[in-house]
């Protein structure tokens, strides 16, 4: 060894993994446009919400920030969420989240994305969505989107590539547990 002692180490830099969780939520049951045709949550579809977001939050579902389409039953669901698992996340409408838009504008728009995302959305958009973000790597990982339900998905190459690492779906009794289904990585 000589007097200056060991060769400096130089760092070893390289590119930093992030790992980005998306919750697309279907809204809550609605009451019929005969009845109200802003239609608001039904007094079920409030219970529903707020047991599934209550579970989601058990699991650990802390959105940094929350959208919904701006239907009153989409935004009333991801009240529900936004308070059960962050209430401190920035909340708002925004576009591409209506029931017949193409699912690749959001897909598109959540490339990038840096942030968890919570979506409270509609059918038939939110079953689109998750096929077409798991139909490239996890085609056979693809299954329908529970109705008044949660899935949470990942991906870790900037929304890329997606898998679903959990779901949560109610049974629709009042007063029952919702059912919890984990995917294997």
């Amino acid at each position: 060894m000589d007097a200056m002692g060991p060769p400096a180490r130089l760092p070893r830099w390289g590119p930093r993994l992030i790992v980005v969780i998306l919750y697309l939520v279907h809204h809550g049951d609605a009451v019929g446009p005969e009845v109200d045709p802003r239609r608001p949550l039904s007094e079920q579809g409030r219970e529903q919400v707020v047991r599934l977001a209550e579970q989601a939050a058990a699991r650990g579902a802390r959105p940094t920030v929350v959208w919904h389409s701006g239907k009153l039953r989409a935004r009333q669901t991801a009240e529900a969420f936004w308070r059960a698992c962050n209430a401190l996340a920035p909340f708002s409408a925004t576009r591409d989240l209506q029931p017949d838009d193409p699912p690749e504008w959001i897909r598109d728009r959540l490339r990038g994305e840096t942030r968890d995302t919570l979506i409270a959305g509609h059918y038939p958009h939110l079953p689109r969505l998750l096929t077409l973000m798991l139909s490239t790597a996890h085609a056979a990982d693809v299954r329908s989107f529970p109705q008044h339900g949660m899935v949470a998905v990942q991906t870790d190459d900037e929304g890329k590539t997606w898998r679903e690492i959990w779901r949560l779906e109610d049974s629709g009794l009042s007063g029952s547990e919702p059912t919890c289904a984990r995917r294997s990585p």
